[in-house]
């Protein structure tokens, strides 16, 4: 059973950074796509950034530029720095490991 651990959310002021990490118990994690989600209580879940095994990053429009996801494939681990963080990011983080396995989620609160 893969498990899927994030980690580092919390309570920032407007303009502050944060990282997430995320550890996955998973033996082909160099070979997975890995992603960031996030979830507002009432809207849609919404996918923020995610790493190819070969490190190609994609984000969403509303963090390009200001979110950043990478991985170490040595330690089964991927990140996700966010900077310039304002109110409209706050929300519970999820890492998806392979598009199968989820984590609990870290709550990520922005406010002033």
């Amino acid at each position: 059973q893969v498990q899927v651990v994030e980690s580092g959310g919390g309570l920032v002021q407007p303009g502050e950074s944060l990282r997430l990490s995320c550890a996955a118990s998973d033996r082909f994690f160099s070979s997975h796509v890995m992603a960031w989600y996030r979830q507002t209580p009432g809207k849609q879940r919404e996918l923020v950034a995610r790493i190819t095994p070969g490190g190609t990053a994609n984000y969403a429009d509303s963090v390009k530029g200001r979110f950043t996801i990478s991985r170490d494939n040595a330690k089964n681990t991927v990140f996700l720095q966010m900077n310039s963080l304002t109110p409209e990011d706050t929300a519970v983080y999820y890492c998806v490991d392979g598009a199968t396995y989820w984590g609990q989620g870290t709550q990520v609160t922005v406010s002033s």
